[in-house]
């Protein structure tokens, strides 16, 4: 089981753009995610992925949707984090159905606080992308549970049981 980091030990204190719908309109704002876990009196499940309406990031969006009210029962929201813009994240939303909040991070200062770009191997030629990564905090906005590399498919479910079992 991934443990917290030492580098990463809480929320960064910085605003960052979503996008998130709300029946059949979109609401877009600036959010510090310090200030969100203090408003929400939850804690926060922040995962990181490579691209819109790509095949493991669709599957991993649409089963965190599909388990939003069970992440709720345990105390947590969930917000998917990319590289998108704010544009292609309303177009990802609403060709999935996505029930969760995304943020733009078209200026990567939340992927570089979180250190997920790194040096990835694509078809034999070296780019800088970004990895897959889930970091958890707890109402307080302590870093509690962090995961880096992970597999898309079922990530849901294996992180639900994770946390069920550490509460």
């Amino acid at each position: 089981m991934a443990k917290a980091t030492d580098e990463i030990l809480e929320l960064p204190n910085f605003d960052v753009p979503i996008v998130r719908k709300l029946g059949d309109h979109f609401v877009e704002d600036n959010i510090n995610l310090t200030d969100f876990i203090t408003n929400t009196h939850k804690g926060l499940i922040l995962y990181f992925y490579p691209k819109d309406n790509t095949s493991g990031c669709t599957t991993q969006a649409t089963d965190f949707t599909q388990m939003l009210a069970d992440f709720d029962k345990l105390g947590y929201d969930i917000i998917g984090v990319s590289r998108d813009s704010i544009e292609s994240h309303k177009k990802f939303i609403d060709k999935q159905n996505l029930q969760i909040t995304l943020i733009s991070d078209e200026d990567e200062r939340l992927c570089q606080y979180f250190d997920v770009i790194k040096e990835k191997n694509m078809y034999g030629k070296k780019v800088l992308g970004l990895v897959r990564s889930t970091f958890v905090f707890n109402k307080n906005g302590k870093l509690t549970y962090a995961q880096r590399n992970l597999r898309a498919k079922g990530y849901a479910q294996r992180l639900f049981d994770t946390l069920n079992t550490l509460s």
